[in-house]
């Protein structure tokens, strides 16, 4: 399934996961990711955990096709097995790096590749500006994947059929034509989900409709694979065992695999609408009308005094300065309201303070995701909030910022 993190994702956000079951903005740490394999176009590609309980899986599986096909192999067909997942997985990674160079062709920053346990997902930090462009950057995916699933395929006429080039050629061909196919189904998280949204933009001018659109068809396509899958693999439609078999070990795995795959759509299907319904809501968040006017003290100011000084000015925060007057640090809220008022004379302000650190100075004009991607670049509860100028506006609140994001998402969808 591939859930591009562009917007999705989770991405983006806002996600792009690509595989038989591939397919999805706080920035994680770049060490939670897994192994780092390397930056190919200055993006990290990370894998994760995951990936080597499904390489296993994969290797054991093959490898007992492969004992019917070639016998002659003995043990080393585990060997040849392990050597399929893992290119398997590089037809993977060349999946998403289709979509990685497309982002980045677009100006769309990408934060990681990672390879996880159902496929792949390139996380793209942005949402694409125009319906063209998501459908492009959706469709390259897939379409690669026919690319690779066509080559496989010549280089399978070159060879003989019943050899280990021919097997390994064959059952890469396989893969990733099903990759393709898979991620083309219309629904989201998936790549063909991202057509149809592309599709449903541009011809409604809404993302947001093209979203709930897109949703809804994967939704619908997670129950049809969870009840037709195991009917399908078991009731003959994919050339499966006759009904006799039907409810053995084949058919639980069959079903255990449909409900994995239903799960990851229907997961990935809501955590799109939730993704496209914050950036809709996303540009009400404002630097400047969520900051607090704020009265500048020195270090050694009583902090009743300077509460007295704030109340005057009609001020509700206290911006500690030096003695010509530059912010040196913020007063927090939170350790105001542990002082009780009798000891309030004895407190200088300067003990309650944080220093200013360079990621808590917040341009006055920055709003939406840019505001969010700062505070979250340096936690803090208060920031300082300054003009293109340098000059103090003010001082935002964390707390505040969050409760204007809850109220912001719990706004009706335009």
């Amino acid at each position: 399934m591939d859930n591009s993190g562009q917007g999705q994702s989770g991405g983006g956000g806002a996600g792009r996961p690509a595989g038989p079951g591939d397919r999805r903005p706080q920035r994680p740490k770049e060490a939670g990711g897994g192994i780092l394999m390397g930056r190919p176009f200055g993006v990290p590609v990370y894998v994760a955990p995951s990936w080597f309980l499904v390489a296993a899986l994969i290797t054991w599986v093959f490898g007992g096709q492969l004992d019917r096909v070639l016998p002659e192999l003995g043990r080393a067909r585990y060997l040849v097995a392990l050597f399929f997942a893992v290119a398997f997985y590089a037809s993977v990674l060349v999946h998403e790096l289709a979509h990685t160079v497309a982002a980045l062709r677009f100006k769309l920053p990408v934060r990681r590749i990672q390879l996880q346990f159902f496929g792949g997902v390139s996380e793209i930090e942005k949402e694409s500006e125009t319906p063209g462009r998501e459908f492009v950057l959706a469709f390259v995916g897939p379409l690669l994947s026919l690319v690779l699933a066509g080559a496989f395929y010549l280089g399978l006429l070159a060879v003989e059929p019943e050899s280990v080039p021919g097997v390994l050629l064959a059952g890469l061909m396989v893969s990733n034509l099903l990759v393709a196919v898979f991620n083309l189904l219309p629904g989201l998280p998936l790549d063909g989900g991202r057509m149809l949204r592309a599709v449903v933009w541009k011809i409604s001018g809404k993302p947001m409709t093209g979203t709930v659109a897109a949703a809804w068809v994967g939704r619908a396509l997670a129950v049809s694979v969870l009840v037709g899958l195991p009917l399908l693999t078991h009731g003959g439609g994919l050339g499966g065992s006759d009904s006799e078999d039907f409810g053995g070990v084949d058919m639980l795995t069959d079903a255990l695999l449909a409900a994995i795959l239903a799960a990851i759509i229907w997961t990935g299907a809501g955590n799109s609408l939730r993704m496209a319904r914050l950036r809709e809501h996303l540009p009400a968040l404002r630097a400047r009308a969520l900051t607090r006017r704020a009265v500048p003290v020195e270090a050694a100011t009583p902090l009743s005094e300077a509460l007295r000084r704030a109340n005057e000015a009609g001020a509700r925060a206290l911006v500690v300065v030096d003695g010509q007057g530059h912010p040196a640090a913020l007063v927090r809220e939170a350790a105001i309201v542990g002082v009780p008022e009798h000891r309030r004379p004895w407190v200088a302000v300067g003990t309650l303070a944080q220093d200013l650190k360079d990621g808590m100075r917040v341009p006055a004009e920055l709003a939406g995701e840019e505001l969010l991607e700062v505070l979250r670049a340096t936690p803090a509860t208060e920031y300082l909030v300054v003009e293109d100028s340098g000059e103090v506006y003010g001082v935002l609140s964390a707390a505040d910022v969050e409760r204007a994001f809850v109220a912001a998402m719990a706004r009706p969808s335009s």
